[in-house]
């Protein structure tokens, strides 16, 4: 089966950017300078809590660690999404069908392993103001790299076997209105009967288990938020002063992604301009505001930031 003379089985088309393409040039730059600004920014908090011995504590190394997904998932679509600026006269971006499987494996990998490792910070925080007295045994290094670990394997486990399952579906259609691939899109352009209705199936338990997550995230600062209100008035502000940029971030991300599958759910297949901001918006709004928040809301952070800045300055 061939569309636009291409086989749909092996290529496929990003209609997202014929969209994009009146403005191609000054979205490059833009792009361009947001991706530098990612760049920098995840770079230089990550540096700081891996050189600061004060910073090596727990919430920091799950702190690093979410940044460091950041910072692979805009290093994996930001220069794709340049280049193709670059390259699309006609504002159509065809991409192998490989290509679009590895790139969706690697955002929901890192997209679920985010959600669990907020999740980890949660519980990091629980354990801190709710059992101050037992969590450094209950927080050991050891353990910390085990969650990590965690957080990083069972997305990456749960994602290949999409990804297989994925790989399999015969396409009727080979157009994404999107700028990046995914699966949830993948899987709208079958025609695979059988097979496309396990795969969504999957899909849906693996969108549950990142769920359970942020569930358990929610109800840890529900608990946290009690005992707080039970405390003296500077103990509830140090302790909401750390949860905070948590949950500014937690909060930032689900509202992205429960956005994005609202709107393709009610817009199902059709082409739209939304669904392409939507997934414009996906992209950009957590990985620019993911650094800020830390850099800015962590009272630890900021400050060695705000001196390694004013050093470089002097200088």
């Amino acid at each position: 089966m061939t569309s636009a003379g291409f086989n749909v089985t092996s290529s496929l088309t990003l209609l997202g950017f014929s969209s994009l393409s009146g403005h191609s040039s000054l979205l490059f730059f833009v792009f361009l300078l947001l991706y530098l600004f990612v760049l920098f920014s995840d770079s230089l908090v990550i540096y700081i809590i891996c050189s600061q011995r004060a910073l090596h504590r727990p919430m920091f190394a799950f702190v690093a660690s979410f940044l460091l997904n950041s910072l692979t998932v805009s290093t994996l679509t930001y220069p794709k999404l340049l280049s193709d600026l670059l390259l699309s006269g006609a504002g159509l971006v065809q991409v192998s069908r490989t290509l679009c499987l590895c790139q969706g494996f690697f955002v929901s990998t890192l997209g679920g392993s985010s959600f669990m490792l907020l999740s980890a910070m949660a519980f990091d925080r629980y354990l801190s103001i709710c059992h101050p007295m037992h969590y450094a045994v209950l927080v050991t290094p050891a353990k910390v790299v085990l969650m990590l670990l965690f957080c990083w394997m069972l997305p990456s486990i749960l994602v290949v076997v999409t990804t297989l399952l994925a790989s399999r579906l015969p396409l009727c259609r080979a157009q994404l209105n999107r700028v990046y691939c995914d699966f949830y899109s993948l899987v709208s352009l079958s025609c695979g009967g059988a097979e496309a209705q396990l795969s969504g199936i999957y899909s849906v338990l693996f969108t549950a288990v990142i769920v359970f997550p942020a569930t358990f995230l929610l109800l840890s600062y529900a608990r946290i938020l009690f005992i707080c209100l039970r405390r003296s008035r500077s103990f509830s502000s140090k302790a909401l002063q750390t949860c905070l940029p948590h949950l500014l971030v937690f909060f930032n991300y689900t509202i992205c992604v429960c956005l994005d599958l609202l709107l393709r759910r009610l817009q199902s297949n059709r082409e739209s301009d939304t669904t392409l901001i939507t997934s414009i918006l996906m992209l950009l709004v957590p990985t620019v505001l993911n650094p800020v928040v830390y850099g800015l809301k962590l009272k630890e952070v900021f400050t060695h930031v705000k001196r390694l800045l004013s050093c470089r300055r002097d200088s």
